[in-house]
């Protein structure tokens, strides 16, 4: 159980923050940077939910998507806790296998419905659309400031939550089509348009 009583505590002003382990870190510490990019990659999606949520047709997705937010406060609680290798205490959060497996079935689910892609898609189509390609873009540099602190020596990212990230930002590619009116509002690049 989360609580929150007080939402200032002055003990960050002089640029330091703590770990779920009690250990303090710069802010811009590589992992404290992983893990505010996954909070970032989620206010997008939250973003994407303020259309999903009230469009009849997207009710699917918002569900699918509300999950993934909930699945990133997990991931975040599993970065804020370095040793992933070590057994979880009892009310340690860990991304699991399974979340992998469900997300990846997800991503079948709805690509089962779109037409195969002949081109890019460039980012945008409807608003909840847009916003799913700006999480996207986030996820992807969250994956990418992940698998730089999982090769830093002395520091562990568990392989559930590598996966993780990696399937998330093709499931938010292939959602962001399916809330373009199952991809028939892509917008396609064109290879040399304007030369």
């Amino acid at each position: 159980m989360v609580v929150l009583n007080k939402i200032y505590t002055r003990t960050g002003d002089a640029g330091t923050t703590a770990l779920g382990t009690g250990e303090r870190r710069v802010k811009n510490d590589l992992r404290i940077e992983a893990y505010g990019t996954i909070d970032e990659a989620n206010c997008a999606i939250g973003l994407a939910r303020v259309s999903t949520a009230v469009d009849p047709e997207c009710a699917r997705v918002d569900a699918m998507l509300l999950c993934v937010q909930n699945d990133l406060f997990d991931l975040g609680a599993d970065l804020c806790m370095p040793e992933p290798d070590k057994k979880p205490e009892k009310d340690e959060l860990r991304i699991v296998q399974s979340q992998v497996d469900r997300l990846e079935r997800k991503i079948d689910e709805l690509n089962s419905d779109l037409t195969p892609l002949l081109s890019f898609v460039l980012p945008g189509g409807t608003p909840a659309a847009a916003a799913l390609h700006l999480g996207r873009t986030v996820t992807r540099r969250a994956e990418r400031l992940m698998v730089a602190l999982a090769n830093t020596p002395g520091e562990k990212v568990g392989e559930p939550a590598l996966k993780y990230v990696n399937r998330l930002s093709d499931f938010l590619f292939v959602a962001a089509r399916y809330v373009n009116r199952k991809g028939e509002g892509d917008i396609l690049w064109v290879p040399g348009q304007n030369r």
